[in-house]
């Protein structure tokens, strides 16, 4: 987030990006915390006027993760009178030496919500100028943020489990070749539910887009799984 002119922005119009990444058995998203306040956020920012939404958001995106290969989708857009809290940004910035009352970041934002699913393996957190830390959060015990984040998360998460099946294609959550075990781990953390086996593996199988490669050996005496991969590119 930067306090440049507002001459640099699009008035009144910002984004806030939930960045999914899997652990292996837990979903999480990548939370800031602001400086000298305990406050946790969404990752977010503005979008220049000469800008392109979807390249603001990839901008910060990159900035916050290191990545620029990631799927992104544009899921809700948020614009309740409720959301505006000019104190909250005035707090925010207070350790920035603060800002006039008329200054054009305590004015009203809508802001459009984006998902983001990435290698969790992949991704070196960096804060920005009003933030102490970004780190991993699981989703299952997220605690209180700021303004309306908890309902953004809430937003993107039902809109990631309804499209699950059609979104399999543009997972960045797993390595380029997994077992199916891990992919079952995937869907369960994001559905918060478990699966049966037999019944996962059947459906994923008959969706046609899995190519299936040598078995993973790891010493041990138990049967050896079978490694996968996505028929098609993933997006980016």
């Amino acid at each position: 987030m930067s306090l440049e002119t507002s001459l640099t922005y699009l008035s009144h119009l910002a984004y806030d990006s939930v960045i999914f990444g899997f652990s292996g058995e837990k979903l999480k998203i990548l939370l800031m915390e602001y400086h000298n306040t305990g406050w946790l956020a969404l990752p977010g920012g503005f979008v220049k006027i000469d800008e392109p939404l979807d390249e603001a958001v990839k901008r910060g995106l990159k900035e916050r993760t290191g990545l620029d290969q990631i799927f992104l989708e544009q899921f809700y857009t948020f614009g309740s009178v409720e959301r505006h809290q000019p104190e909250v940004m005035k707090a925010i910035l207070e350790p920035h030496g603060g800002v006039q009352d008329d200054h054009w970041i305590l004015e009203r934002f809508v802001s459009v919500g984006y998902y983001a699913l990435i290698n969790y393996e992949l991704v070196e957190p960096k804060p920005d100028a009003l933030s102490d830390s970004i780190r991993w959060y699981e989703v299952d015990t997220l605690p209180q943020l700021i303004l309306d984040h908890n309902f953004i998360v809430e937003k993107a998460l039902s809109h990631l489990r309804t499209h699950l099946d059609q979104k399999l294609l543009s997972f960045n959550l797993l390595p380029e070749r997994f077992t199916m075990k891990e992919l079952q781990h995937v869907y369960e953390a994001i559905l918060g539910e478990k699966l049966n086996r037999a019944n996962f593996q059947r459906k994923m199988l008959g969706l046609g887009i899995l190519e299936r490669h040598e078995k993973l050996y790891s010493g041990g005496s138990h049967k050896a799984p079978y490694l996968y991969s996505f028929r098609e590119k993933r997006a980016s």
